[in-house]
C-alpha cells in the first residue's frame, strides 16, 4: 500500500521560510513525478509544483516561481518543497502527491492524474 506522509509546516511570518518533507512508501519511488498541491479555506485544491521521476525536470505554479524550490532524493523516498518569501496569500494545508504515469517527463500536474495523496501538512503565514 502506497504511503505519503508530510511534514514540515507551521505558522510563520510574511518573508519567512518553511521546508516541508513528503515520505513516499509502498512503491517504486524513483520511478514516478511528484507533486505538491494546496488548498486554502474555501478554495478549490491547486497545484503548486511538480517534479519529474529523474528529477531532471520541475514545474511551477506562476505564483510561486521563484519563491518555491521542489526537489526529490529518490534514495530517500522523500520530496521536498522549500518555500522562500512566504506571504499570507500561500496560507494552506500542502499535499504531496504522486502521479500515476509512470516515467512521465512532462508539466502537466493535473488533481485526476495523481493516484495517490498524503493527509496534508498546514502553514499558515501570518502579516
Amino acid at each position: 500500500q502506497v504511503q505519503l506522509v508530510e511534514s514540515g509546516g507551521g505558522l510563520v511570518q510574511a518573508g519567512g521560510s518553511l521546508r516541508l518533507s513528503c515520505a513516499a512508501s509502498g512503491r517504486t519511488f524513483s520511478s514516478y513525478g511528484m507533486g505538491w498541491f494546496r488548498q486554502a479555506p474555501g478554495k478549490e485544491r491547486e497545484f503548486v509544483a511538480g517534479i519529474s521521476w529523474s528529477g531532471r525536470s520541475t514545474f511551477y505554479t506562476d505564483s510561486v516561481k521563484g519563491r518555491f524550490t521542489i526537489s526529490r532524493d529518490n534514495a530517500k523516498n522523500t520530496v521536498y518543497l522549500q518555500m522562500n518569501s512566504l506571504t499570507p496569500e500561500d496560507t494552506a494545508v500542502y499535499y504531496c502527491a504522486s502521479d500515476k504515469r509512470p516515467f512521465y517527463n512532462g508539466g502537466n500536474y493535473r488533481r485526476d492524474g495523481m493516484d495517490y495523496w498524503g493527509k496534508g501538512t498546514l502553514v499558515t503565514v501570518s502579516s
